[in-house]
């Protein structure tokens, strides 16, 4: 087996292992598609509330680059590549990956069929063919969080197909706009308060996606997240913020009526700076999750990637672990682990995921 072939393997094994009680349990499961910040997000759509995608789940891609490098403002500024390789290589596999998915719920009751099509090819001769008509993706939406092109990555993004629809902040949906890409491109609303009004189609009426970010306070939303809000009666969210956000920033969504629970929160380890900050880290991430108190904490964007250009000279990283996180707030604050907030952290399930892993969101 190739280098190149051990995370496309692991990601299949990790399919293997989660897709049976995913299923069960009817809750989302989140996969790791590179080794820094592209995830597949696959929501169940509602039994009450049947989705016009005719599927199992909704399927979100987010902040897809897969392979190749990319550069921000010249490659003699900044160039990086993935250091490892993707777990997909490219679109076409993405939509291999979700139509196993999607083919073992609809046979979920046979063990013996699941591993016929959950195996190293997804590709199979018993698809149904009315579930997929030509033109259509089995991704039902893209979601990007940057204009920055390890984020929105336009050869990745080519690869997807015209019809799926596109959910950007503002700037890089202006730059999709122009490449005429795609047929369907939004801004990504304000979240406001309310997270049904962020409900708009072609999304399901059970599911919002809405941007959380102080009016005025970054001129980039370098420091925002990404919301994406589901249910019916009680809605549950995965907030995304690969670069960080702060805890004050996120205060309408503690206070949010109706009420919202956070699911997940994906947000990185590693303190990153260029002069100004650009990944605010663990000890964000803490405060952070002491707002939301978040039921997973995934750490995303903490890939060590190969770099070139000006500002890989600069760049100061510092690499700081869960537990070192939660040591230095004991230290710097002098308390001890008991009746303190940081005893709520000892539940929390921090999840490092690694290219190729899945989680399942219980």
């Amino acid at each position: 087996m190739s280098d190149d072939d051990e995370p496309s393997k692991q990601l299949q094994s990790n399919l293997r292992d989660s897709i049976s009680r995913a299923l069960s349990t009817r809750r989302p499961l989140l996969t790791h598609l590179n080794a820094d910040t592209t995830w597949l997000l696959s929501i169940p759509n509602p039994p009450s509330s049947p989705s016009a995608n005719g599927r199992t789940y909704w399927h979100i891609l987010v902040d897809p680059w897969l392979r190749g490098g990319q550069s921000d403002v010249a490659p003699f500024f900044s160039q990086q590549w993935h250091k490892e390789p993707s777990a997909v290589q490219t679109i076409e596999e993405v939509e291999d990956v979700i139509r196993g998915i999607e083919e073992a719920a609809r046979v979920d009751e046979n063990d013996e069929a699941q591993e016929t099509i959950i195996g190293v090819d997804c590709r199979s001769d018993d698809v149904d063919v009315e579930q997929i008509r030509e033109g259509e993706s089995w991704i039902d939406a893209v979601v990007i969080c940057h204009e920055f092109t390890d984020h929105m990555h336009k050869e990745t993004l080519l690869e997807v197909r015209k019809s799926v629809p596109v959910f950007a902040a503002p700037t890089a949906a202006s730059r999709i706009r122009a490449w005429k890409q795609f047929e369907f491109v939004a801004e990504i609303p304000r979240f406001k308060g309310d997270w049904r009004d962020s409900s708009r189609a072609p999304l399901p009426d059970w599911l919002g996606l809405s941007r959380v970010a102080y009016a005025g306070a970054d001129l980039l939303y370098y420091h925002q997240a990404i919301m994406v809000t589901f249910g019916m009666k009680e809605a549950e969210a995965v907030i995304y913020t690969p670069h960080g956000i702060s805890p004050t920033d996120l205060e309408p969504v503690a206070k949010a009526d109706p009420t919202i629970s956070t699911l997940g929160l994906l947000h990185g380890l590693q303190d990153i700076r260029l002069g100004a900050q650009l990944n605010m880290g663990a000890h964000n991430g803490l405060k952070v999750q002491r707002l939301l108190k978040a039921k997973y904490w995934i750490g995303t964007h903490d890939e060590i990637k190969k770099g070139g250009g000006i500002v890989s000279w600069f760049l100061d990283r510092k690499v700081i672990t869960f537990k070192e996180a939660i040591e230095r707030e004991k230290e710097e604050h002098g308390v001890a682990l008991k009746g303190t907030w940081l005893e709520d952290m000892a539940d929390v399930q921090f999840e490092a995921l690694r290219n190729g892993e899945s989680l399942i969101l219980e």
